[in-house]
């Protein structure tokens, strides 16, 4: 990453999730600078203040609010700007809002040649990742989105209450959509490498089918289920931001499932979905082909198709 500041982050967008994620990264200590971006100026001004009391605690570090000529040297970008989702709405009913939005915010990103990476939390996230790559100009692998990492979470999580084990042991993902077209990937799901049916049987469990069906349920669901109790996600998908900002300044080349655009692989071409991918430095490196059985591959072929009708309806 040419001329780019490793130690510095913009986060765009100052509501629930940019306050949420800026509170998380500064947590982390990965950054020195972080920068806050929000249309209402004195609201970032406000974030920065607020959060800025806590450098006490964790060491020294410049927290405050900026404008996009503050970015340019920035490693990451974060957007989360946008309209929230509202109890009954799903991710894709933002769409138009928040389009219009990122049509405003992409191209003073795009004009100061910004050379860090683009991380896209705001939802719905395949499609607004989509519409950055497409607005921005700049390479595919440098605009990412945070897509189903925070999902895939929910999913270990989940699974480690059902099996009474660390949900860090725990490898299965997420894939598709964010949103209600979202696929658990079962075949490839794993605890330390012991297939998923077998150490279900080892703690106890045999209705392998109606347990996988509960599961994906409620992760499907548990962002309507928050938002229904208390207005707002937030506090997971921070982690999830700060967790893939980690991956990125410390060139881990973890695999996370982000949002990225498609190039044939699992049969999906120009449309921007979560696969398993090794993050690093540069953003995305490649692709991780997990295996896929035949009515995965075919919901995740259906799942880019909900996203492509979106795409071709918005004219993007």
């Amino acid at each position: 990453m040419n001329n780019v500041n490793l130690r510095k982050i913009a986060v765009i967008g100052c509501g629930f999730v940019g306050s949420a994620s800026a509170f998380a990264l500064m947590q982390s200590k990965l950054f020195s600078e972080i920068v806050l971006i929000d249309a209402d100026h004195a609201k970032a001004e406000g974030e920065a203040m607020d959060i800025s009391h806590g450098i006490p605690f964790v060491g020294n570090m410049k927290i405050y609010a900026g404008t996009y000529d503050d970015i340019v040297d920035a490693a990451i970008i974060v957007i989360t700007a946008g309209a929230g989702q509202k109890p009954g709405e799903t991710r894709l009913d933002l769409v138009h809002k928040n389009l219009n939005i990122f049509k405003s915010i992409i191209p003073e990103i795009a004009k100061r040649e910004c050379r860090g990476i683009l991380l896209v939390v705001a939802n719905p996230v395949d499609i607004l990742t989509y519409a950055a790559i497409k607005l921005s100009g700049f390479p595919e692998h440098r605009v990412i989105g945070s897509g189903t990492v925070l999902d895939t979470a929910r999913l270990k999580y989940q699974l480690g209450e059902h099996l009474s084990v660390d949900s860090k042991s725990v490898h299965a993902f997420i894939i598709g959509e964010h949103g209600d077209s979202e696929i658990a990937a079962w075949s490839s799901a794993n605890v330390s490498g012991i297939a998923l049916d077998d150490f279900c049987e080892m703690r106890g469990h045999y209705n392998h089918d109606q347990s996988q069906e509960n599961i994906a349920e409620k992760v499907k669901n548990s962002a309507y289920e928050i938002i229904e109790k208390k207005r707002a996600t937030y506090y997971g998908v921070a982690m999830a931001v700060k967790r893939i900002c980690e991956v990125i300044i410390r060139d881990e080349k973890s695999i996370l499932p982000i949002s990225s655009m498609m190039h044939g692989d699992f049969g999906v071409d120009n449309v921007v979905l979560s696969m398993p991918a090794v993050v690093g430095a540069d953003g995305l490196e490649e692709l991780v082909p997990i295996a896929l059985s035949e009515k995965e591959s075919a919901d995740l072929r259906k799942s880019a198709d909900t996203l492509r009708g979106i795409l071709d309806e918005c004219g993007i």
